[in-house]
């Protein structure tokens, strides 16, 4: 079986460790960065299937990696693996391009699903027949990723972009925030978490706030759906 290569981003040498031996035994290449300088010139320069990123990092925070990455890289699955557990924390989490947040200590097995949830969308995502979703002025390109409103190219995160080709397979159905947490997050959903309600907001301030007409629109009590009218 051909290894995955994986990079770990982790400044704490005794954790590193023990991840990297771990994921070794699974069948994963693992190449480890000790602080965020080398974490982003080791994604920008390398191909990797995954990455695992801490956010406190010596020189360059998480954060900081991350936004890099999904600058030239928008596809790269990203799971932040950090012990800032805060909701404020996980939002900006995903608001900068991570896929998944996992909170230290954690079981390695639950990194392991949540590792193999993200490979399997991230080969089934990427070979999908290149394909055009429209609705009203607004165009996705399943093959470039571009998404544009109006003519107007529009940047969004992974997250955003998952949320949005969500929305548009499901154009006129109203959509619960527990489908899209199943679908979208591949999370079970936990009634305590806003942040279905905080990416809609993202998606609205960037393909409606500047465009008429508004395409994604909220059912109340029921959850959401995009429409042209």
């Amino acid at each position: 079986m051909e290894k995955i290569p994986i990079l770990l981003v982790e400044d704490e040498p005794k954790v590193a460790s023990s991840i990297q031996q771990w994921l070794l035994e699974h069948d994963f290449l693992v190449d480890v960065a000790p602080d965020g300088a080398v974490g982003r010139h080791l994604a920008l320069t390398n191909d990797y299937a995954l990455i695992l990123l801490d956010l406190n990092l010596p020189f360059i925070d998480g954060f900081e990696v991350c936004k890099a990455i999904r600058s030239t890289k928008p596809d790269v699955p990203i799971i932040m693996v950090t012990a800032l557990g805060s909701m404020d924390e996980k939002l900006n989490g995903f608001a900068v391009g991570a896929n998944d947040y996992l909170v230290k200590p954690f079981d390695f097995r639950e990194l392991l699903a949540r590792m193999r949830v993200l490979l399997k969308n991230a080969v089934s995502f990427n070979t999908d027949n290149p394909s055009l979703l429209k609705v009203a002025d607004l165009e996705m390109n399943l093959d470039t990723k571009n998404v544009y409103r109006a003519g107007h190219l529009i940047p969004l995160t992974p997250k955003e972009f998952g949320l949005l080709v969500f929305l548009i397979k499901n154009e006129g159905r109203v959509v619960s925030k527990y489908d899209i947490m199943e679908q979208v997050w591949d999370l079970n959903f936990d009634s305590g978490t806003n942040v279905v309600e905080v990416y809609i907001n993202f998606l609205r301030k960037k393909i409606d706030r500047n465009y008429e007409p508004k395409l994604i629109h909220t059912k109340p009590g029921m959850g959401y759906y995009l429409a042209a009218n």
